[in-house]
């Protein structure tokens, strides 16, 4: 037990230093994954500047973005501090017609029934190959997920509320850069991809680094 324990200390000793040493290494204008994300420019502002704020943009459509939630995101989120601050954000682009599928997250959500519909929706679309973009196809799958009438749902989908989220997400979609998903920024600074990264594994590191940095920087 009490090598156990030992063990255990040593590693999150060294986690620790590793990240101290990854900021003292980007202070200095020496950073080891300079080339591995893109720096926004200029940065965007965060929802809680008392936060190291991590938003990630997703296409329900996308396969890569379910993988990514189910093997690496989701195991990545418990494992984080009350400083950091998470968000999901559909990408939205001009005249895109993913738009109900982005307005399906934006209706769940204001529904409180997101943790009912957004992972059985990428399952829906990758996994049993459903066409789920359209308000009737949503509708359907509120109801039967989440136990939504049809009367509800349709009022919470065309309520004025919800084109503001979708135009909110337009903008920051290009004000953050975003041409591909799925896409994590930092902070408002730092946009990273898998293939910018060489793979998932190295990217959620280096996320890990950013926000050890933006915690420092904001003295939290």
């Amino acid at each position: 037990m009490k090598k156990t324990l030992k063990k255990w200390l040593i590693l999150v000793c060294l986690t620790a230093s590793g990240l101290f040493l990854t900021a003292a290494i980007h202070a200095a204008g020496n950073d080891p994954h300079a080339d591995k994300y893109v720096r926004i420019d200029p940065p965007q502002p965060t929802d809680n500047p008392r936060k190291v704020e991590i938003v990630e943009l997703f296409w329900y459509t996308c396969p890569h973005c379910k993988y990514f939630d189910n093997y690496y995101l989701k195991n990545w989120l418990k494992m984080q501090p009350d400083y950091v601050a998470f968000r999901q954000m559909p990408a939205v682009y001009e005249k895109d017609s993913r738009i109900p599928l982005a307005k399906a997250y934006y209706v769940a959500d204001a529904l409180g029934v997101l943790e009912q519909i957004h992972t059985p929706l990428f399952e829906a679309i990758h996994d049993k190959k459903r066409n789920m973009n359209s308000q009737e196809a949503l509708q359907k799958f509120f109801l039967d997920k989440a136990g939504i009438s049809k009367e509800e749902f349709n009022e919470t989908y065309n309520a004025f509320g919800i084109q503001p989220k979708i135009t909110r997400a337009t903008e920051m979609t290009g004000r953050y850069g975003v041409d591909s998903v799925p896409t994590i920024i930092v902070n408002g600074k730092y946009r990273l991809t898998s293939d910018k990264t060489d793979g998932y594994i190295a990217m959620m590191k280096i996320i890990d680094d950013l926000i050890e940095i933006e915690r420092q920087a904001m003295g939290l």
